[in-house]
């Protein structure tokens, strides 16, 4: 099966899946709360909370992600064990249900409405919190542990940046994502987002979802990925050009100095703290991840010897405070990818987590 030919678009929408690619999985709570009222608002922020236990998980999407982008460990920890976690996902400003104003978007204020989000469903008490964010997600769990360190039990920054430099994979994803410059084919672009987020190999791999498919299972991952990008994006009310770039500006005019990443790992806690990057990430290079986990372990930046995704430095294996999983020939979305080994490791950040407390 490896090197299979992708199915094309015209393919991927008269498969018996193309429109079970989101999970029906039933949320304990969700609607849509205002936030930012007065921050220029009020906007209204789509959520859903799963499970019902007392280790409180806040999943925060990354640029263009929609909350259901979460399901796979929506699933694995607020239904499979909803007795021990209750999960909340939702829909950034911009995107998915939730309001799309034109204003400026940054991950500042992002963290605010997330804030105000976690405040309006009652989850306020000291340490109990477990935020988690991924990509542009990451940038604004950043944010958010700034301003409310003393509620964080545990952080995890996944495939995320600081500040964006040498974002070659940044810019085309944008690029194909929101049809900028010469418009390109669909199966084009596309094509072009799968190799900026996954690898080749897990693309080309049978559908490993078969399992849990509700009709019948795609080809490969790379189809079923291709399948709910081609929905998501013939839903102009979910996923606009407008909302997409506004929260690519968001992302890219994020940035935290050495000093105030050295802060943040001081307020929160080090041992709190986890960093995931893959070495093969061509979205967010992985040199974002060892100057991320510099700044929090160290209160260092760039060393400039950094490459265009390479990163040979001798502290990039070292064993620190801060947890990290560096993963050889990884991409950018190892939750999706490696879904087992990563639920595997926050569980674990979890524990020493609560333990911590």
């Amino acid at each position: 099966m490896a090197g299979q030919m992708q199915m094309t678009v015209a393919e991927l929408v008269q498969h018996p899946e193309y429109r079970h690619t989101i999970w029906p999985l039933k949320p304990t709570q969700s609607g849509k709360i205002a936030v930012a009222k007065n921050r220029r608002g009020p906007i209204n922020i789509a959520y859903e909370v799963h499970g019902h236990g007392n280790r409180r998980l806040v999943w925060i999407m990354g640029l263009g992600g929609m909350k259901y982008g979460w399901q796979r460990q929506t699933k694995d920890f607020a239904h499979n064990k909803g007795s021990e976690y209750s999960s909340l996902v939702f829909d950034n400003r911009g995107i998915g249900e939730s309001d799309k104003p034109l204003m400026r978007y940054t991950t500042s204020e992002m963290a605010k409405d997330t804030l105000e989000l976690i405040d309006a469903i009652g989850w306020t008490g000291k340490r109990e919190l477990h935020i988690l964010g991924i990509s542009m997600g990451g940038m604004i769990a950043q944010e958010l542990a700034m301003l409310i360190p003393e509620r964080i039990c545990t952080l995890s920054l996944v495939s995320t940046a600081s500040g964006l430099f040498n974002t070659i994979g940044f810019i085309e994803n944008l690029r194909n994502r929101a049809n900028l410059f010469i418009p390109k084919p669909l199966d084009v672009q596309i094509s072009n987002v799968k190799a900026n987020l996954y690898t080749t190999p897990w693309l080309s791999a049978p559908d490993e979802l078969a399992s849990e498919s509700t009709v019948s299972p795609f080809p490969t991952n790379g189809d079923r990925f291709g399948a709910n990008e081609v929905w998501k994006r013939s839903s102009p009310e979910y996923f606009t050009k407008k909302g997409f770039m506004l929260q690519a500006i968001a992302a890219g005019w994020h940035y935290k100095s050495p000093s105030d990443l050295k802060r943040l790992g001081e307020m929160v806690g080090r041992k709190r703290i986890m960093v995931v990057h893959g070495t093969e990430d061509r979205m967010i290079t992985f040199p974002h991840g060892v100057v991320l986990w510099r700044g929090l372990e160290k209160g260092e930046g760039r060393t400039g010897k950094e490459g265009w995704g390479k990163e040979e430095e001798a502290d990039v294996w070292e064993v620190g405070e801060v947890e990290k999983h560096f993963v050889r020939g990884q991409g950018h979305v190892l939750p999706i990818e490696m879904r087992r080994e990563f639920g595997e490791w926050v569980e674990g950040l979890v524990e020493r987590g609560i333990g911590l407390n």
